[in-house]
């Protein structure tokens, strides 16, 4: 499964990337968030090959519940599907977007990808690890590098969205007074943890499961976590009351060696 969902994300890569060098319109969803040809191109690649090798699975993907796909599922493993994580960053001309392949079993991320084409590099996660991977410009995977959190930085690097920051974030950074901030869009933020190039991602503000679950996987299986208020993990496949599906709440993403401690109490300092 690892490596189809690796296939995949390459092959709907190398999509994104054409429909970028030619000339490209953006649309808006109804929540007013951007789309674009990209987006769907991309999806329609994983999922065709998904429903195809997977089909026992059910797949929750962006663009198809934005079109009204009914996401109701009647079992506990299922596979989460963002085909452009980081749109806006896509039509802004930056080279942060991802695709993003997830497995869900229990509520449990256990194989993620995140592959950010214009980069030139793949992360994976599954049971027997993380690794990052240089990416060819034929597509294909030159080399690779096993990955663990948390390097020991001297000064503890938090990550942190260049677009989506809420007061409650700027609260809670505020903390932190000797720590270096980061800026990444899209799911790369759970990849600088995984790498040990980051120490800390808060999030408190609006995500989805399919924005997160690739990049958790990543990050589990480096050694981190990801965690909401309390400490407990963040979970999928959630049905939260009051909002739609696969909604999540605020987290914070960490490596394992201070996330615990970060996250105790967190929403009241920053309420």
């Amino acid at each position: 499964m690892l490596a189809d969902f690796e296939s995949l994300a390459l092959v709907a890569g190398k999509a994104i990337l054409d429909v970028r060098n030619d000339h490209f319109a953006v649309e808006r969803k109804d929540d007013d968030s951007p789309v674009t040809e990209a987006d769907r191109q991309a999806e329609a690649i994983i999922l065709e090959g998904l429903r195809t090798r997977w089909s026992e699975f059910p797949c929750i993907a962006e663009e198809e519940v934005a079109g009204g796909r009914d996401t109701a599922i009647d079992t506990s493993a299922f596979i989460l599907v963002d085909p452009l994580d980081g749109t806006r960053e896509f039509v802004n001309g930056r080279d942060e977007f991802t695709v993003n392949i997830a497995f869900v079993r229990d509520g449990v991320p256990l194989i993620g990808v995140v592959y950010a084409p214009a980069l030139g590099v793949l992360y994976r996660g599954g049971p027997d690890g993380a690794q990052r991977a240089t990416v060819d410009e034929r597509f294909a995977i030159v080399e690779r590098q096993e990955l663990a959190v948390d390097r020991g930085n001297e000064t503890p690097v938090i990550v942190t969205s260049r677009l989506h920051r809420s007061a409650e974030t700027e609260a809670f950074l505020a903390r932190f007074r000797y720590a270096e901030l980061a800026f990444f869009g899209s799911s790369l933020k759970f990849c600088c943890l995984a790498d040990g190039s980051a120490n800390l991602y808060p999030r408190f503000g609006r995500t989805m499961e399919w924005d997160t679950a690739a990049g958790d996987a990543v990050l589990r299986a480096a050694g981190g976590l990801t965690v909401v208020e309390g400490g407990t993990p963040l979970t999928y496949g959630k049905h939260i009351a009051g909002d739609v599906p696969f909604a999540n709440p605020w987290f914070l993403a960490a490596a394992r060696s201070c996330a615990p401690e970060d996250a105790r109490g967190w929403r009241n300092e920053t309420s």
